[in-house]
């Protein structure tokens, strides 16, 4: 069977409330792809921050994706000198999705990747929205499915590696479907 009965579930119910979802569009994701460590090697999907954050002007062929250390990212960084001119990897919680891209910008951070907290969201896009500081960030602030943060933390640990090297922002639509690697464990 090529899905189960939950996943056909939840392409009926998505199909069903589409018309009437005031939310994202086709247009409003970005793509990344990881291009090592190879088990990952997979095109993701993101969103940008609603009402804050700048947005890529340029695309990055090579640039490392380094989780923060702390992963929530509210305070000083222990890896912070890693992040700078790079792309964080943070996770939600602790403190505002803007608090956390101000840290990522104040350590010269180029952007910020926010992977949710329940390691177990494979369909549930998060809408980051500005906080009630009145406060504004430059850099692009972006939304991670929890099971694909969770995956990339995971296989950086088994292999040993403090980042990924990732593309960024990649343009799927000059990408036949039958070719774009996404990850196995997303509902596409």
């Amino acid at each position: 069977m090529l899905f189960s009965t939950g996943r056909w579930l939840r392409l009926v119910l998505y199909l069903c409330a589409w018309p009437f979802v005031d939310g994202l569009r086709v247009h409003e994701y970005l793509y990344f792809q990881v291009l090592s460590p190879g088990d990952i090697r997979y095109i993701f999907t993101a969103t940008p921050a609603k009402d804050f954050g700048g947005v890529f002007n340029t695309r990055y062929e090579q640039i490392h994706l380094v989780p923060a250390d702390p992963p929530e990212a509210c305070g000083e960084l222990n890896n912070g000198v890693f992040i700078q001119d790079q792309i964080a990897l943070v996770e939600r919680g602790g403190c505002s999705f803007l608090s956390k891209t101000r840290v990522i910008q104040e350590h010269g951070g180029r952007a910020v990747i926010i992977a949710d907290n329940a390691y177990d969201n494979d369909s549930f896009y998060v809408e980051m929205i500005q906080d009630s500081t009145r406060l504004t960030a430059d850099i692009p602030a972006l939304f991670l499915l929890g099971r694909d943060g969770y995956m990339i933390r995971r296989s950086l640990e088994q292999h040993g590696l403090p980042w990924a090297i990732i593309s960024i922002p990649v343009n799927v639509t000059s990408i036949p479907a039958y070719e774009m690697m996404q990850p196995p464990w997303t509902f596409w």
